[in-house]
This record gives C-alpha cells, structure tokens and sequence, in this order.
C-alpha cells in the first residue's frame, strides 16, 4: 500500500544542512498497524506528515497505491488523500467558523456524497462518540478531549482506507483514549483499515502490528509489538 524509498527532509540554515529525515525506507501493506515512536525532534509528525500528503520531502520516492505521490499534479493528490486517508491531527485542526455537525460533514461534502446519506453518517459519528449534545457548538465551546474526539469522528467518517493519527489519545483521559485505540483496533481487524499511528505511550504502541522507532530522523529499528 505504502512504500517509501530514501526520503530526506531538511532545512537549511546558515548553509548548512539540518536534517529533520534521513534516508527513510518503509513498506506498509494494506491492513497492517503501525506505530511511530521516538523522542521529541527525532521526525515523527513530519513523518506522518509526508505519509498525508501535507509536506514534502526533498528528496526520495513515495509511492501511494501504486501511484508515485509526488508526482502527481496537487489536484491528482487531493483527490486521493480525500478519497482514502483520515488524518486525525494533534492540534484537532477543526474549523473554528463550523460547528461540530459542520465539520464532521465537510469532508463527507469533498466526497460528494449525498445529503440523506451525509445525515446519517453524521448522527451515527455523533452517537457513537457520545457527542450528540454538542453538535451545534463550535470548537472554542469544547474542552480539548471533546475536540479531539471530534477530529477522531471526522477522520473515520468517510471511511478511510488509511487513517493518519498525530498522538491520536494526547488529550483524552484514561478512559476515553482506551474507547479510541479499541476502535482503532476494531477498524483495523474487522474493517482493514491500515492505521499508522505517532505515539509516546508504551501501551498505545502495543495496538500494532509494527514499532518503527526513529532517532536523530532516521529509523533506529522496527520491531514486532
């Protein structure tokens, strides 16, 4: 499903080179669980980043269901981040100006699915994260658990093939971020999806299938949770 090849990211400052990656190499086949970890600035995020489709690296491949991502014209790659990736991102990233129906909706609209169908899917995303009561807020209304849970709602509401999580349980409490990673779980091995997953937690990591540690922007090993 996922492969990269060589992928380097840097910045430059001073002339000289800071790298963020270097010399990435990964396969993801379709339906595995995966966990990112490392210490902080060893490339996580960017790595998930790069693996949505929102950042560029400077240099290497990525291939994408056999599509060569960066390739692709900017609209060829929305169209299929919009059809198979759920990204759920640490810093919620909702819509200040939509209300919680609203953006859990907005990427079904991207998807052109029809409003009756939309309703539905909506009202079943709200019901199952206990967030009925709070549809008509805006995200300033929310606490940062209730955020999150919404961006978890809105990532796997249009079905994805590949859901992206950034920390997807950093402001849960205990219980509510066990509800996440189990549906996590269940979408992997009833539905396979293929979950890639950036974590601090020892117990979250356990969900997948694969650690892949990172060091200094580079994989360090990857092992069998």
């Amino acid at each position: 499903m996922i492969k990269l090849e060589h992928i380097f990211k840097w910045y430059t400052a001073g002339g000289t080179r800071n790298f963020i990656l270097r010399d990435i190499n990964l396969e993801v086949k379709e339906g595995e669980f995966i966990s990112i970890m490392g210490p902080s600035g060893s490339g996580k995020s960017t790595l998930l980043h790069i693996l949505g489709m929102l950042d560029e690296p400077d240099e290497g491949i990525y291939t994408f269901l056999d599509q060569s991502v960066f390739t692709l014209k900017e609209k060829q790659r929305s169209t299929l981040y919009k059809q198979y990736i759920g990204f759920v991102f640490q810093a919620y990233h909702l819509i200040d100006e939509l209300t919680v129906y609203e953006n859990i909706e907005t990427p079904l609209i991207y998807q052109d699915i029809k409003s009756s169908e939309r309703k539905a899917i909506v009202a079943d995303m709200l019901d199952r994260f206990g967030i009925v009561g709070k549809k008509d807020l805006f995200p300033s209304q929310l606490s940062g658990g209730q955020q999150q849970l919404v961006g978890v709602a809105r990532a796997i509401a249009v079905n994805p093939k590949l859901i992206l999580a950034d920390e997807p349980t950093g402001n849960l409490n205990t219980k509510q971020g066990e509800e996440i990673m189990d549906l996590f779980k269940k979408l992997n091995e009833e539905d396979g999806v293929t979950i890639i997953q950036v974590t601090h937690s020892e117990k979250n990591a356990g969900y997948g299938s694969r650690i892949v540690h990172l060091l200094d922007g580079r994989i360090d090993e990857i092992v069998n949770a």
